[in-house]
């Protein structure tokens, strides 16, 4: 068999095949005997019809078995000649019977990215103490007053820090509305009607609030703000915007009293003090998981910073596309509108883009770390994980698991699995220091 294999950029490769005319005459008359002895062919005893009538009864089928079965066996020794890791043997092309009997065919390969890990032990991480701070439970159970608060109309005075506006506000950008500006819909850019925001710096967009301090019911102001240059619309980046803001109504908030009376609107049967235990542990465990994804994140990162290689195109379209689908779905989810999304579609691409590229960069460098640490994953580890999600959706295990075999996905829950555990061999393994003044990294 004589295989050659043409490496080219972009993990791609062009195996090229020739297999000579006994190999192909010996496959061909294995198939044909298997063919012979269960034939079913009238006028004959099964098994028993000539050789000449079964090749010329299932010629194509024939055909189709040897084939398949020549082209199989040479990826197998091409993967044994050439040490080779093939993510996709694509579908075979150019398929030729030769003058001779021989047969050759040429195929298009996608291979794994060739990985050099950098050293992966002993990565120095930086995360801010496990124990919650006690400003931030209370933070949690004024977000609770909050949550039951009473709004009590403002007379005669104009609006402060802290107040809530009711505001009517439209926008320009170099003296056109924001939507003929952008030439696309701007969302809740372009204005709102009896918009609540409350005056405090983290609300709305940054240096908006402090511009209605000063403002009565019924006055109308031009805001000015100028948008950093991360804004998420990449077109308005350091451009000033202008929004003829009007205030209809001003309120402050009446807060209830931290007691048992509000604890048992939030769980009948509970003392504040036990509704604050509560949240304190629910807080525990959330810094926890946001600490141990901080872990995470700065050991991928250093890979990233560490080691470079390429990556298949066709991969990174697919992961860019589903990032892509995914940040549509949660802007959804979060309520915005399908003009909001459309006007963001450029930069929701570009954000999709870039993160693909650390995703897949990221699984193949845990892959082959998993691969140089030995670390497997046993039949029995997989079928405890496919029960587990099985239960958690209600269904059958039996049933759920047979579904993932015949739709060949077991490969895929093994290779998570895997990636999973490297994750943790490297945390385990981090250099992990504690510092004081670090902050929770947010999701």
């Amino acid at each position: 068999m004589n295989i050659v294999v043409d490496k080219q950029p972009k993990c791609v490769a062009t195996l090229r095949v020739e297999i000579p005319a006994d190999k192909v005459q010996g496959q061909r008359d294995q198939i044909v005997r298997s063919y012979t002895s269960k034939a079913r062919i009238h006028g004959y005893r099964p098994g028993k019809a000539p050789k000449s009538v079964v090749e010329k009864r299932f010629e194509k089928e024939i055909t189709e078995e040897l084939n398949e079965k020549l082209v199989n066996e040479a990826y197998d020794e091409a993967l044994k000649q050439e040490s080779l890791k093939v993510l996709d043997f694509g579908i075979p092309q150019e398929l030729t019977t030769l003058p001779d009997g021989g047969f050759s065919f040429v195929a298009k390969l996608t291979l794994a990215p060739e990985v050099q890990l950098p050293v992966y032990k002993g990565v120095a991480v930086t995360v801010p103490p496990l124990a919650v701070p006690e400003e931030e439970v209370e933070a949690q159970l004024k977000a609770l007053q909050e949550r039951f608060a009473d709004f009590k109309d403002i007379d005669g005075r104009p609006a402060a820090m802290a107040d809530f506006a009711v505001i009517d506000y439209s926008s320009t950008v170099e003296g056109k509305p924001t939507e003929e500006f952008l030439g696309k819909p701007a969302g809740y850019l372009t204005g709102r009607e009896d918009f609540w925001v409350r005056l405090d710096e983290k609300a709305f967009l940054p240096g908006f609030a402090a511009q209605l301090v000063g403002m009565n019911v019924g006055d109308t102001r031009e805001i000015t703000i100028t948008l950093p240059a991360d804004f998420p619309v990449a077109d308005l980046q350091n451009h000033e915007m202008v929004f003829t803001t009007t205030i209809k109504e001003i309120k402050e908030a009446i807060l209830p009293a931290l007691d048992d009376e509000l604890a048992g609107k939030l769980a009948p049967g509970k003392t504040m003090a036990e509704i604050t235990d509560i949240i304190r542990e629910n807080m525990s465990q959330e810094r926890k998981r946001k600490i141990d994804d901080m872990k995470v994140n700065q050991i991928i990162a250093h890979f990233n910073s560490q080691v470079d290689f390429e990556l298949p195109e066709e991969l990174v379209s697919q992961e860019t596309q589903s990032q892509a689908d995914s940040m549509v779905q949660r802007g959804v989810q979060s309520g915005m509108t399908e003009e909001e999304i459309e006007s963001q579609q450029t930069e929701i691409f570009a954000s999709a883009g870039h993160q693909a590229i650390s995703n897949l960069r990221t699984n193949f460098i845990l892959q082959e770390i998993a691969r140089t640490e030995k670390i497997a994953v046993s039949d029995a580890e997989i079928v405890n994980h496919l029960i587990q999600i099985a239960n958690s959706r209600k269904v059958a295990p039996k049933k759920f698991i047979k579904d993932m075999q015949r739709e060949g996905r077991i490969p895929s829950v093994r290779n998570s699995i895997a990636i999973g555990k490297t994750i943790d061999f490297l945390v385990e393994h981090a250099e992990v220091s504690e510092v004081a003044d670090i902050a929770i990294i947010e999701d």
